[in-house]
């Protein structure tokens, strides 16, 4: 599969150039970030902490380059509410409104930008999904794990939550073909014009999106 994507962007040497570039503007721009968003991040970080308590940052195992596992972290926006038989209560309902807020100014992700630092993560890629997921790809929508997971991508500025998985799947996959600079630049830009207008957030009435249970070419397989 990767060689196959090699032969895409240009070969080999032009693929490695293309990837060290790519890890270059990820720590020149990701370290500022830190430096830069610093006090946001430790006023949020400070928010989360009065509204919903301990603890502050979300942890989940996520899918990395190649599939391999790496623990993605966010601001939390849920509340640790539970039936009285100690289950979790739905998404929907321990989303608070503090919650609805950081992700709409996704700053909930900020996080995400040592994951960058860490090289778990790039600035842009296919957003990192659930390890569930993993054995549901067909072997072409697995393609979207030939390069670093990112904190906003090809899919997130093409309709994120409006479209079908299948769709962003193939979103992910024509862009692990075609990365460039200048395609990261594009993404960076459509993301940030996005934010601010808050377009395609999450699907109305849902706080987390519906699962990936395999799709028709997966399921046929």
């Amino acid at each position: 599969m990767y060689r196959e994507t090699e032969r895409r962007v240009g070969g080999r040497w032009g693929r490695r150039f293309q990837l060290l570039l790519k890890r270059t503007v990820d720590l020149t721009v990701s370290l500022p970030a830190i430096a830069l968003l610093s006090p946001v991040i430790a006023l949020t970080a400070l928010a989360v902490r009065i509204k919903l308590g301990g603890p502050v940052l979300f942890k989940q195992q996520r899918p990395g380059k190649f599939g391999v596992p790496f623990h993605v972290y966010k601001f939390r926006t849920m509340t640790d509410a539970r039936r009285p038989d100690g289950e979790l209560l739905p998404d929907e309902v321990r989303l608070t409104a503090f919650g609805k807020l950081l992700r709409k100014l996704s700053l909930d992700e900020l996080p995400q930008l040592f994951n960058v630092v860490r090289g778990d993560m790039s600035l842009i890629g296919p957003r990192p999904l659930l390890m569930e997921y993993l054995p549901l790809y067909s072997d072409e929508q697995a393609r979207r794990h030939d390069l670093r997971p990112g904190i906003t991508g090809w899919a997130q500025v093409n309709g994120r939550n409006s479209v079908s998985w299948e769709e962003k799947f193939r979103l992910d996959v024509w862009y692990v073909d075609h990365q460039s600079f200048w395609l990261d630049l594009k993404i960076a830009f459509m993301t940030v014009f996005k934010v601010m207008k808050r377009e395609g957030i999450q699907q109305e009435g849902q706080a987390t999106v519906r699962k990936f249970v395999g799709s028709r070419e997966a399921e046929g397989a």
